[in-house]
């Protein structure tokens, strides 16, 4: 079987943030809305960002994502359930053979804006990593351990490592 060579990083990206959403529905409403210095804001505002950036992301590749506007009430599950149905769209998108060096053009109001594909897949992976770590901390100035949601963990999780004696 080929994959992409970034199907296991997307994988990550996707599986990472389901598992932080999901340790995160122990905390309370005040400790989700409670910004946490030196990251974007709030858990669930983070939580927010990084979903809905993470939906306007895939409309660059013409594919209809689960929208979350960042600016809306969208509770974890909410959150959980767009990632997750993204995850999927993400996955295909990369098993449809893109060219990393095609042309993403971003349109504003007067302007443009142009980036390969292979950066722009970069930037999603490299976005939701940001902000994982960020929530992270907020975790950990409530007392409470993060979820071991690096990597290595991942693939201990989904089997893509395994250790043997030498």
């Amino acid at each position: 079987m080929t994959t992409s060579l970034l199907d296991d990083a997307m994988a990550h990206h996707i599986w990472a943030t389901e598992r932080l959403i999901d340790e995160c529905k122990v905390l309370t409403p005040e400790q989700l809305a409670t910004p946490a210095p030196g990251t974007y804001g709030s858990i669930l505002d983070t939580f927010r960002h990084l979903v809905s950036t993470d939906c306007w992301y895939l409309t660059f590749f013409g594919t209809e994502p689960q929208l979350v506007d960042e600016d809306s009430a969208a509770n974890l599950d909410e959150l959980r359930s767009a990632i997750t149905t993204n995850g999927k769209a993400w996955m295909e998108l990369l098993d449809g053979g893109l060219d990393g060096e095609a042309d993403i053009v971003e349109h504003g109001d007067g302007w443009n804006f142009h980036s390969p594909t292979g950066f722009r897949l970069a930037q999603v992976i490299q976005h939701g990593t940001d902000h994982r770590s960020q929530i992270c901390t907020a975790l950990t100035s409530f007392g409470v351990e993060p979820p071991g949601i690096d990597l290595w963990a991942f693939g201990e999780a989904t089997g893509r490592t395994r250790a043997e004696d030498a």
